[in-house]
Formats: C-alpha cells, structure tokens, sequence
C-alpha cells in the first residue's frame, strides 16, 4: 500500500493549484449563507449588508460536477493527462482531456446497451 506522502505527490502532479483552490474557496470555504446572498445581490443589485461590496458574478460558461468513474478508467484518464504533460502541454488536465474526448464522439458508433 501507497504511504500517504506518495499519493501526494501523484495528486500534485495531476492537479492544477489555482484550479483546486478556486473550486474549493467557492464550494467548500464559504458559509451556507453566501450564496443565498450571493443570489439576492445578483437578482436585486442590492448587497445584503449596507455598504457591502456586491458579490462578484459566478462563471455561467462552466459548472463543477461530480461523476463516478471505474478505478482503472481513472488510472488510464490520468496517465495520459501524464503523457500530455510530458509532451510539453503544461495545461492538460482530467477536463480537457474529457472535453476533447466528447468533442470526437460518434453517436451512431456507440454500442447497445451502454
């Protein structure tokens, strides 16, 4: 079994710092009470405390979802996230890599009973 300090530094070489922090301040950081007043600020103009500074605007271009995946499809997921990289695309991660995979798909080749 893998001590904890290897799977470290297989996270970090897979994942992007800015990226994770930004998901995790947005979704894990913050009070329950942000985006209920997030919404209002957005829906009203209005801040919800007086002299606050609006909250800024959420991405509407992208939204964080959570999927399952086998095991060993993550495994072959993130080594050729690796081999990407090592080909010199710095920015290759587990999204673009899906993104361009969906961008090649032949609906009328996909098999029954998938």
């Amino acid at each position: 079994m893998k001590s904890e300090g290897d799977l470290g530094g297989a996270a970090r070489a897979l994942l992007d710092r800015d990226e994770v922090e930004g998901v995790l301040s947005g979704a894990f950081y913050t009070s329950t009470e942000v985006p209920r007043v997030r919404a209002k600020a957005r829906t009203t103009g209005a801040a919800s405390e007086p002299g606050a500074a609006p909250a800024p605007e959420r991405p509407q271009h992208y939204k964080v979802i959570c999927i399952s995946m086998y095991t060993e499809d993550l495994e072959r997921l993130d080594e050729m996230v690796s081999s990407l990289k090592a080909r010199g695309m710095t920015k290759a991660n587990r999204s673009a890599l899906i993104r361009h995979a969906l961008s090649q798909v032949d609906l009328d080749k996909i098999p029954k009973g998938i």
